[in-house]
């Protein structure tokens, strides 16, 4: 009688409501416990499951799949950034290129300028120097008498003569005049004036 029940109670559920309640659930309870230990003890079970995988045949595969199709992808990803590194390496380069050119300009300016300078400083140095050789001629004439001056100016050209007579003293002028024959004196006396209303007319 106790036997004929409990297979009625047994009748009443199918093969798979008794798979559910007796294989499943326990087995799904027992892997829960188990994730939750194991996550407590430090284990990472994710990858402890894809070191076990790779060695079941079918499991790996798929592992493996997965890992080529990465290794492709960093690959493809690492190629690309070395492009860009030898894209940015040309470019620094021909930037320095560019600096360098620059820079050997500028040292040629500097030296171009530097030589310029040194040029005009020598110009000066002998424009100076003509200068007091100049004065120190002016200063002769103005000191030597004039009966010894005159015959001597009236021999130069009449350029130097009117250099000198245009920058000596009007006493020692007219003196070198008096000492002069009438026709030197006279000429000079005409380019004198000449000179004078030209110098006259460029003055603003």
């Amino acid at each position: 009688m106790v036997k004929t029940l409990e297979e009625k109670e047994t009748s009443k559920y199918s093969p798979f409501q008794w798979f559910i309640f007796v294989v499943f659930i326990p087995l799904l309870f027992a892997i829960t416990v188990g994730l939750v230990v194991m996550t407590f003890a430090g284990i990472n079970v994710f990858e402890a499951a894809k070191e076990y995988g790779s060695k079941l045949p079918i499991i790996s595969n798929v592992f493996d799949e997965s890992s080529t199709k990465s290794t492709k992808q960093y690959e493809k990803d690492l190629m690309g950034l070395e492009g860009q590194i030898k894209d940015r390496e040309a470019k620094i380069e021909q930037l320095k290129n560019q600096m360098e050119d620059k820079d050997r300009n500028i040292d040629r300016d500097q030296l171009e300028k530097e030589r310029l300078q040194q040029e005009i400083d020598n110009l000066l140095a002998i424009q100076e120097d003509n200068k007091r050789a100049f004065k120190d001629i002016i200063r002769t004439y103005e000191t030597m008498s004039v009966k010894k001056s005159a015959p001597i100016i009236s021999k130069m050209s009449d350029e130097q003569a009117l250099k000198i007579l245009t920058n000596i003293k009007p006493e020692t002028l007219a003196g070198i005049m008096e000492n002069m024959q009438p026709a030197q004196a006279a000429r000079f006396t005409e380019l004198l004036t000449n000179q004078n209303e030209n110098t006259d007319g460029q003055t603003p």
